[in-house]
């Protein structure tokens, strides 16, 4: 290794851990890597500090789990990659989002005071926090009523995950607690005002999940409509200085060039979330390319230089993915969660017991059996809903449905009739894109569930497109590397950085024609199904979901 090579140092958070990544500056290669378990994981069903039970739809975190991440994923890497950490030019990370805390002027979590640990509303609400749906629908509502002018930018609907929603939620349950916090923060930027000692907005969290269009957020009239005491929400606790992505927010401080082992003084770039961050690294920050990082859940992001109303994003924001360019995003909220539920939940132990046999997780023993049979074989169909729908409808009331279980249904037959349903739902947002003018021409996967050869393929048939691959297993951890390099100096800009940085193996799949056309007829009984159960035809789910609250209340 050359004496004069630098690096950078890529953090990313998920929903379960973060990682660290040593990256170098001239070429992107990934020297090492290293990973922390948040030590409380995600609290859905109970809170860890008091034991008690928290309502349905709830998922909590505890911000101290990402300082831990600093402190010992951020060395370890830096040890592993046999670097002198001198050669360290900057640092970057990317967030999971929305996913919101209140805090201090100076930055301490509400959690973290002692009159408050016990209490739920004082902690990190996670992404997938679907508590606040009542909130999002009547923002929702108010807002298509006063013809809000923000609204079509987020395809007509605001999330239950989103910052105004989780913020509506906390004022109308715990307003002390709201009353008491000085910043409605994004973890995003916590980590960065953990890492330099100030508070810097990122435009493309801002942009995306706080309503902020047009240098403007909501107006004062718009929010103390909603609630009066909501009024001065933005203002008071959301405005801030807001920082472009691939600048630098700060210069890493004496503390946490404690926590880390790296040079007091380098460039802190601005946060990102996990799922805009990876574009440059999957070299697809083009007009038309879509990125879909899959994982526990799916986020899609689309560069396009045009401005056009896509009925179910989650948002279209100028400069949100790469300056010059209006950065979309779409989503689904369980994608790998579903799997990992049926698997957890629904799967007999003989199967367990069979793939240990094997040498195969349950995962790769399931897709085994489930690719030995061709399209339709099982008889099924399903709606990928279980964590409620991201786009196109824009509603976590949803759930999931399988259709056409009988007595001879197999556990693998449903674990395909899954992985088929999140494909269509994948389908159901190209071609809402599509139709609303902004067309995508190439489709690009980063993610862990990109391993599942099989269902890449499932993917590019019922796409009837192309995949390509980003050739990293870190695309967030390496894409917040890339803007550690633009901040510190390195390259001009991300597109830059990313065309030197980036990795991925075009067309890695392509359609089978026969799978393709076999698959359209499945995919018009989701879209059946999709429209009856999702658009109002039978609220049977929302019905379902309202007597469980009833009666776990």
């Amino acid at each position: 290794m050359s004496a004069s090579e630098r690096h950078v140092i890529g953090v990313d958070y998920g929903t379960l851990s973060g990682r660290a990544v040593v990256v170098r500056v001239s070429d992107g290669a990934e020297l090492a890597s290293a990973t922390l378990d948040y030590p409380h994981a995600v609290m859905d069903t109970t809170l860890a500090a008091s034991g008690a039970t928290l309502p349905p739809e709830w998922a909590l975190q505890v911000p101290a789990d990402y300082v831990a991440v600093l402190r010992t994923a951020v060395p370890e890497a830096v040890a592993k990659a046999g670097i002198d950490p001198s050669s360290v030019i900057g640092i970057g990370t990317d967030f999971t989002a929305s996913t919101p805390l209140p805090v201090l002027a100076d930055g301490t979590p509400l959690n973290e005071l002692p009159e408050y640990e016990t209490n739920p509303h004082a902690y990190v609400k996670l992404w997938k926090h679907h508590a606040a749906q009542g909130q999002a629908d009547r923002i929702n509502e108010l807002a298509a009523a006063r013809g809000e002018a923000w609204l079509p930018r987020y395809g007509g609907l605001i999330s239950s995950e989103w910052e105004f929603a989780k913020g509506l939620q906390l004022l109308e349950e715990a307003p002390e607690l709201y009353e008491r916090m000085d910043h409605w923060v994004e973890a995003a930027d916590w980590i960065v005002w953990q890492l330099t000692g100030s508070y810097v907005r990122n435009a493309c969290t801002a942009g995306y999940k706080g309503i902020w269009q047009d240098g403007e957020y909501p107006s004062r009239e718009f929010l103390g409509a909603l609630n009066p005491a909501f009024a001065g929400f933005a203002d008071d606790k959301v405005a801030h200085e807001i920082g472009q992505l691939g600048d630098a927010a700060g210069t890493l401080s004496a503390q946490a060039a404690a926590w880390t082992g790296l040079p007091e003084g380098i460039a802190v770039a601005v946060g990102n979330v996990d799922a805009h961050v990876t574009a440059p690294a999957a070299q697809a920050v083009e007009p038309g390319q879509m990125l879909a990082i899959m994982g526990t859940s799916t986020c899609h992001v689309m560069n396009s230089d045009v401005l056009a109303e896509v009925p179910g994003m989650c948002g279209v924001v100028d400069g949100g993915i790469v300056s010059g360019l209006y950065g979309y995003e779409a989503g689904q909220s369980g994608v790998g969660d579903i799997f990992a539920w049926y698997v957890k939940n629904q799967v007999p132990a003989s199967h367990h017991e069979a793939a240990d046999a094997a040498g195969k997780s349950i995962h790769q023993y399931l897709t085994d059996l489930a690719a030995e049979h061709p399209v339709g074989a099982h008889g099924l169909v399903a709606l990928d809903w279980h964590s409620g729908n991201r786009s196109v409808l824009v509603d976590h009331e949803l759930s999931g449905v399988v259709v056409g279980a009988t007595l001879t249904t197999r556990p693998e037959e449903v674990y395909r009739a899954l992985l088929e349903a999140t494909a269509f739902g994948t389908r159901k947002i190209v071609e809402t894109f599509n139709a609303s003018g902004v067309p995508v021409t190439e489709f690009v996967v980063a993610g862990g569930l990109l391993k599942n050869a099989f269902l890449m393929q499932t993917y590019s048939d019922i796409l009837r497109m192309p995949i390509s691959t980003i050739a990293s297993e870190q695309g967030p951890a390496l894409g917040s590397a890339i803007h550690a390099a633009v901040a510190a100096g390195a390259y001009p800009d991300v597109r830059a950085a990313g065309a030197a940085m980036g990795k991925v193996t075009r067309d890695a799949y392509t359609p089978n024609e026969a799978a393709a056309d076999a698959y359209d007829e499945l995919y018009a009984d989701y879209e059946l199904l999709h429209d009856y159960f999702g658009r109002g035809a039978n609220d049977v789910m929302k019905r379902l979901k309202r007597r469980r609250r009833e009666a776990l209340a």
